[in-house]
């Protein structure tokens, strides 16, 4: 155990007081003091909501506390929907609430029967002052935190504002269920979030969180209106919900949410805990779980660990995963309800359904479990025939016809030979094209050889590659009927040059290199890459023609889908993105003027490609740097193609700078594909980090996509997508099994089923 005799806690929420009882119980001699500025029965907010999980680390670390939350817990397991009128609901969910005061009680009172000391109505002392004469600083101080601001060179926090304004009430009676409603007013869109946590002797109560988007809250006049004319307001929007009863205010002022981020958690003997370290939008109820969660966490990492220090750096490393992990569930949660607006047109159920599923933490074969009707309903609205999985529901692009929805994600190979597709490719994508998948995707296929990103680089500018191409469709034809193969158009520009990935991703070739072209003479690595020369206006009609004549030759080599490649840095994106194309003339400045020269390669290779084909773009939805490319900005570029005959977008990110900062995290591209899809009604396909298959029915369900493209799961596994339909037990004509591979579509039995069970039990 670190010998902390005397331990200071500057905050007295749960996390701090929850500490403090624990801190106090491990050591009875321990002197703990809690500094809180507010009275005891001073709290904001109204209930708050504890997972099972939590409550049964709580069990475990002090039944005490676990008794008296468990007698005063509001159970329920339904969520109600309430969409234009119509209200759905889904079961099996399972939620525990209470109110925050009656926590902040209990939590008060099981300190004081340990003897530590609760100074209420007292400002604390500064973090720097208590660590010099505590053992241990626990910063509780929420949010606000004066300790991470006194400290911010070494805690290095960011602190992220979001687009919508909210504001916590309560009303005074329990709500059935856990209820979401849209109020779709002459302002936009409002949304209701709203639970019971108090049904009892003393009264029954709800917490009702009212969000919208700040020109939204700006546009209806809250910001003129004071708390009660504000909680008047709000119950009269939300009537129906409310059943014409009032809402209660409590210091409710209107707030837009902050996502807090630290790089250190800890300094010296000072450590953060719950909203100081780390925030999580309300949207998946975790502020009160995480504080709570790290409490423990310390709590035992102290008793495990002889040194502070090692104490200290074994709870964030503890933590710090599932924070993370929790703050990305959160982003996603937060951002599907600042673009509630875009998903109103959806089928009911399929709004439900999304919004159930928006946090990923809730998936497709999860609700699957906790509610069958409903999710049976979700499917058959999509168009699941029975037994059939969304992503084994086929999908029409002009004249091509997917038998599924999984698509092999274009994937670098840096395998050719002077550009020529060999032996190496006729194995690789005619394996993933046997795996089942509806679509395959060839690698960036250059249509020049200054337009290779490497030497290993796969062409398509001479009769000898086109020649190789053809092998390989023929046999996809061949030995995969019914499934599609694409190829993927593309010119380097300025990331052009360099060694292969696995020598040095980005390294330029020491020898044997070409010149650099792009839309501003901008080196992608300055100070390492060449600086490229600026493309004048014969160089752009040379360059047109090499993509028009590559397009011609793919044609003729028998693919089914052409992809015009406009992002990830290479030629066509330096043109789209405001940190890369600086030119002052008519292919630079506004959004419209950087569209122009990747449309008239467009427009080029649609005049000659067969009208029945589809052509898809692949673009960088952000460039994940300030000043890039915005999701605004996404949608426009997407307008354009979709308006000049483009069949699909496929929404990548990022890869335009090599300062770049992506938010990565499990499909953490998909809501770039879902913004434009639900604002421009187009097809799109998803990319980025999406490996499961259940994560692909949920995208599909939610309406977020309408195809996956899946690249690392396809190099695990090139039968991906036939052991997806085995897993799921559908054997239907979406994913058939090669002849030859039929007798592996059943898992090979493995190790001794002989043993005899046991019968009977003597005693």
């Amino acid at each position: 155990m670190a010998r902390v005799p005397r331990v200071a806690v500057i905050g007295g929420g749960p996390g701090g007081l929850y500490a403090a009882a624990l801190l106090k119980r491990l050591d009875p001699g321990r002197e703990i003091t809690v500094w809180e500025r507010n009275a005891p029965d001073d709290t904001f907010g109204f209930g708050v909501v504890l997972s099972d999980e939590t409550l049964g680390g709580i069990e475990h670390a002090d039944p005490v506390v676990h008794r008296a939350l468990q007698a005063e817990f509001v159970r329920w397991d339904t969520i109600d929907i309430v969409h234009r009128g119509r209200t759905l609901t889904s079961g099996g969910h399972g939620f525990a609430a209470l109110g925050r005061r009656r926590l902040l009680e209990i939590l008060h009172k099981r300190c004081a029967s340990l003897g530590v000391r609760l100074r209420f109505r007292t400002e604390s002392p500064p973090a720097a002052e208590l660590a010099t004469t505590h053992d241990l600083v626990i910063a509780a101080d929420g949010i606000h935190s004066l300790t991470r601001e006194a400290h911010a060179e070494v805690f290095a926090p960011t602190i992220t504002t979001h687009r919508c304004r909210y504001v916590w009430l309560a009303a005074d009676f329990a709500l059935d269920a856990f209820r979401f409603e849209i109020a779709e007013t002459e302002h936009g869109v409002m949304q209701l979030h709203g639970y019971p946590y108090a049904n009892g002797a003393a009264g029954a109560r709800s917490t009702v969180i009212v969000e919208m988007r700040e020109e939204v809250w700006r546009a209806a006049g809250f910001g003129d209106l004071d708390e009660r004319q504000s909680a008047e307001r709000c119950a009269g929007i939300f009537a129906d919900a409310l059943g014409g009863r009032p809402l209660r205010a409590n210091a409710s002022s209107w707030s837009a949410f902050r996502t807090v981020v630290n790089e250190r958690w800890s300094h010296g003997n000072t450590v953060l805990i719950g909203d100081a370290a780390h925030t999580a939008h309300f949207s998946v109820g975790s502020g009160t779980k995480l504080a709570v969660e790290d409490a423990l966490a310390l709590a035992a990492c102290i008793e495990e660990r002889s040194e502070l220090p090692d104490a200290l750096a074994a709870y964030e490393n503890e933590r710090r995963p599932v924070v993370e992990s929790t703050q990305r569930a959160a982003a996603a949660s937060l951002r599907w309800f600042e673009e509630l607006a875009t998903y109103t047109d959806q089928p009911p159920r399929q709004f439900a359904f999304g919004l159930l599923t928006r946090s990923r933490r809730v998936t497709h074969d999860n609700l699957r479990l906790r509610d069958p009707a409903f999710t049976r309903a979700v499917e058959r609205d999509f168009g699941c025939p029975p037994g059939t999985p969304p992503m084994f529901t086929p999908f029409r692009l002009r004249g091509l016809t997917l038998r599924n929805r999984v698509v092999v994600s274009p994937m670098d190979m840096y395998s050719a030979v002077d550009g020529v597709p060999g032996d190496f490719h006729l194995v690789h994508l005619g394996a993933r094209a046997l795996g089942g998948a509806g679509l395959v995707m060839t690698e960036m296929v250059c249509v020049g050889p200054e337009g290779r990103i490497t030497p290993g680089c796969a062409g398509l500018y001479n009769r000898e590659q086109g020649d190789g191409w053809r092998r390989v469709t023929d046999f996809v034809h061949a030995r995969s009927p019914g499934t599609a193969i694409g190829v993927q158009l593309g010119h380097a520009g300025r990331k052009g040059a360099t060694r292969v990935m696995w020598e040095g991703m980005d390294e330029p070739l020491p020898v044997g290199g070409w010149p650099l072209v792009a839309a501003s003479p901008l080196p992608y690595r300055p100070g390492v890459s060449e600086v490229p020369h600026q493309l004048d206006r014969r160089q752009l009609d040379t360059i047109r023609e090499q993509f028009t004549a590559a397009a011609r030759r793919a044609q003729r080599c028998g693919f089914d889908l052409l992809e015009l490649h406009c992002a990830h840095g290479y030629l066509l994106s330096g043109f789209l993105s405001p940190l890369t194309n600086r030119r002052t003339d008519a292919y630079g400045g506004s959004l419209t003027a950087r569209l122009r020269f990747p449309l008239e390669v467009f427009d080029a290779i649609r005049a000659d490609w067969p009208d029945d084909r589809p052509m898809t773009v692949r673009i960088s939805a952000t460039d994940w740097a300030p000043g890039g490319t915005t999701p605004e900005d996404a949608v426009e570029i997407a307008r354009a193609f979709v308006a000049h005959g483009a069949d699909a977008i496929d929404v990548s990110t990022g890869q335009v700078v090599a300062d770049e900062r992506p938010e990565f995290g499990r499909s953490y591209q998909t809501p770039f594909a879902d913004l434009i899809r639900n604002t421009l009604s187009v097809p799109v396909i998803a990319v980025g980090a999406i490996s499961s298959w259940d994560d692909v029915n949920s995208l599909l369900l939610a309406g977020r996509t309408d195809l996956c493209a899946l690249a690392r799961p396809h190099l695990h596994d090139p039968q991906w997508t036939l052991h997806a339909a085995a897993a799921q037990g559908y054997e239907g004509p979406a994913a058939p099994w090669p002849a030859p591979y039929r007798a592996g579509s059943r898992t090979p039995p493995a190790g001794r089923a002989d043993d005899p069970k046991p019968r009977l039990t003597l005693r």
